[in-house]
């Protein structure tokens, strides 16, 4: 199965769920990195039970701390 994922295309087993995603792409801290599934930002009870599909496309989006620098 292919899906797009942060803008590169990626193959994958059928049946993937998003936390198993988060696995596979050996994402840091998943716990600050929100999910958009097809345009449509996931809550974070639904990344166990949302099973993906072929070209769907996944962006991670992570928290970034912001400030100034001197």
């Amino acid at each position: 199965m292919n899906l797009v994922v942060n803008g590169k295309e990626t193959d994958v087993t059928d049946g993937l769920t998003v936390n198993h995603l988060l696995v596979k792409e050996d994402v840091k801290m998943p716990e600050m990195v929100s999910v958009e599934l097809n345009g449509r930002i996931l809550k974070r009870s639904e990344f166990e039970t949302t099973t993906l599909k072929d070209d769907d496309k996944v962006e991670f989006l992570y928290y970034m701390g912001g400030g100034r620098c001197l």
